[in-house]
């Protein structure tokens, strides 16, 4: 058992007993609960109210759904950015990310912010923050706070180090738990004083692992399919947008049930909180607002993670619990944000709201006073450096969405979500609708402007480390590997290509995203598959990696006379292709940068080799012909076993990390 010690200043430990004739501070608390990428609808509170159309039946969030039923939920609760960081920085500030200075993962927390917790202390609040604060690698107590239990960056999800106000302490036990007990231990020692007490879990954010007493919940439990899982996001460039077939319904798909099993647990902890609140008789007094920094894509337009603007990763829950208002069960309508969070609680605090602050108090919803409330907003992702999403921006009312690219008009999308609620038809260049069209681009130029919209120079540049956008035009195998459990690898091209890891772990990638772990002898067998034969004028291969040695197969299909080859040779990218019984090969001049790379090998149509490290061509060569049958031997990644395309020093086993693999055929299959 591990254990702590409170290390709060004299001045704001509170005992707990009132001094004889002393009349408690009538002001409420607050405790501000949130996950990390837990999407709108997995609550079973919202599951049972979808019926037939719900995708997790099976999930259980008692503790979730005790909030809503003594207290409301938000059915239209959005994130202004559908990001970690920059979603915490607008919970704090109440302000869109251009403003507070964090629009990234990367970039710490600007310590002169105003927030709701530098202006509650001021009034005399204690205020404390436990659990993830994710906003780069910022360290110390946390800014604005009397106190603070909270962990470096993703930290991790066992025995994770934790800050105790500043100063290095070692925790024992999953980490939500060990988040709980910090937080119980704050509550209790000032319950007699107005407080506010901020709790981040890391739950459910990858690598997910679930405490040991879950970690078995739901076992062989499928989601069940929506339409829009066939749908491609327009800017991966898929040929397919606009055409592919809707996925029919049915309880067949594969998720990742560990993201449900950590939410459970974070749930189970969410209990506690409240319990502890009825035992002290806090819980009249004290306003709960629970919700989620991001939503969260589990499959949905052929995408995971969060970033672009369909409605999976904009959603997030919110719930609010504050028995002095007399709601219970209620669900609300409105369109409510992210930065409304800040202004809230400041305003039943009675303190002023900062004018900065671009979000508006609750209030009016909450107490059924029937004044205006906003029926659109403006969503602003920026292109973050190392991942394949574009700077996105959006204005969504109740009816429609206006999605757009800046730099590509050719992907703006317009949605009718009354219509087209899984977002699947385009209507942007439609004639009959060009009068929505024209209402939407008026709302976005408003929005914006209300807003006063910029992308800050603090942004990622993406002219300037532009990922690999390689001329394919059908992606036939996508491993990501974070839908993953054991050794089952899950291809999420649409194409089925699903491979069997021999010997090759789960292990922690980049961002809390899941890699895989070869030791140089263990690999990925994939196979034969139709769709995976390179018998094309057009061929890529795209592999995200970190490699511990300098020699090591990436990816290779087929053997001495016809097949492939990505690989690393004394720690320079090489791309082999065999051709009747001929063999091509480029290999780069300069070795790999340390740490995260990823190479695009391509054979174009102009019968060229060309191998491009991090979106920079470094080796171009001719092919003597097109690979022209399909190979006998299959697909492998991280190791050379069964091929010889490469027969003259074959390169070993690769050694280190892979996160993704893709493969585009450049014809239509």
């Amino acid at each position: 058992m591990w254990r702590f010690i409170l290390a709060l200043p004299i001045s704001v430990i509170v005992l707990a007993a009132m001094s004889g004739g002393a009349k408690a501070d009538p002001r409420p608390n607050f405790l501000f609960v949130y996950t990390d990428d837990q999407r709108w609808d997995a609550m079973s509170v919202v599951q049972q109210a979808q019926g037939k159309q719900a995708r997790f039946p099976w999930i259980e969030t008692p503790n979730m759904d005790r909030i809503a039923a003594e207290g409301l939920r938000f059915r239209n609760a959005f994130v202004v950015n559908s990001l970690c960081a920059p979603s915490r920085a607008s919970f704090l500030t109440g302000c869109y990310g251009y403003l507070n200075g964090v629009v990234n993962n990367h970039t710490d927390f600007p310590v002169n912010n105003v927030t709701y917790a530098t202006e509650l202390r001021k009034a005399g609040y204690v205020t404390g923050f436990v659990g993830k604060w994710h906003m780069g690698r910022q360290s110390g107590q946390r800014p604005g706070f009397d106190y603070s239990a909270s962990f470096v960056g993703q930290g991790r999800f066992f025995d994770c180090p934790f800050e105790i106000n500043g100063k290095a302490t070692e925790t024992t036990g999953w980490v939500d738990d060990v988040s709980t007990d910090f937080a119980l231990e704050f509550i209790r020692q000032n319950k007699g004083k107005p407080f506010l007490l901020a709790l981040g879990f890391k739950s459910p954010h990858g690598p997910r692992t679930p405490a040991k007493r879950w970690e078995t919940v739901y076992a062989d439990e499928r989601a069940r399919t929506v339409p829009n899982m066939s749908i491609p996001a327009i800017y991966q460039g898929s040929p397919d947008y606009g055409k592919a077939e809707p996925t029919p319904p049915g309880f067949a798909e594969r998720t990742d049930l560990n993201y449900h099993r950590c939410i459970r647990g974070a749930d189970e902890n969410l209990g506690k909180l409240l319990d502890e609140l009825d035992k002290l008789a806090l819980a009249d007094n004290t306003m709960v607002i629970f919700t989620s920094d991001n939503g969260y894509y589990l499959g949905e337009h052929r995408l995971g993670d969060k970033r672009s603007a369909y409605e999976e990763s904009l959603r997030v829950p919110m719930l609010i619990r504050f028995p002095k208002l007399g709601a219970k069960g209620k669900v609300v309508d409105s369109t409510v944000l992210n930065i409304d969070i800040a202004p809230t609680i400041l305003d039943y605090a009675g303190v002023a709201v900062p004018a900065q602050m671009q979000g508006h108090s609750w209030r009016p919803l909450l107490e059924g006073k029937g004044t205006a409330w906003r029926h659109e907003f403006f969503y602003c992702y920026y292109y973050e450096r190392g991942f394949h999403v574009p700077t996105t921006t959006a204005v969504r009312n109740e009816l429609a969405k206006l999605v757009k690219y800046p730099g590509h008009d050719q992907w703006t999308e317009l949605f009718d979500l009354q219509a087209d609620p899984f977002e699947m038809k385009n209507l942007i260049g439609d004639p009959a609708h060009a009068d929505l069209r024209k209402q939407m681009e008026a709302e976005y130029d408003e929005q914006a402007q209300a807003i006063n919209f910029q992308i800050p120079p603090f942004a990622d540049d993406p002219a300037g480390s532009k990922p690999p956008t390689p001329p394919a035009k059908a992606c036939v195998l996508e491993y990501r590997f974070d839908q993953d459990e054991g050794d089952e690898v899950i291809d999420r091209s649409g194409k089925n290509n699903h491979a069997s890891a021999r010997g090759v772990p789960l292990a922690e990638g980049r961002q809390g995203h899941k890699a895989r772990r070869f030791d140089g002898k263990a690999l990925i067998d994939v196979g034969k598959a139709k769709s995976l034969s390179p018998c094309a004028p057009g061929w890529t291969v795209s592999v995200t990696f970190k490699a511990d040695k300098p020699d090591g197969v990436l990816v290779t299909h087929g053997g001495a006379s016809r097949g492939y080859c990505l690989y690393l040779q004394g720690g320079k990218p090489a791309w082999s292709v065999r051709s009747a019984s001929r063999i091509a090969t480029v290999v780069a001049s300069q070795p790999l940068d340390a740490g995260w790379n990823t190479l695009t090998a391509m054979i174009t149509a102009d019968k060229h080799l060309v191998l491009l490290c991090n979106g920079k061509q470094v080796a171009r060569g001719k092919l003597h012909d097109f690979i022209t049958e399909d190979p006998n031997v299959g697909l492998r990644i991280g190791a050379n076993r069964g091929s010889q395309v490469v027969s003259e020093n074959p390169p070993p086993g690769f050694t280190g990390l892979i996160e993704s693999v893709q493969i585009f055929n450049h014809q239509r299959p």
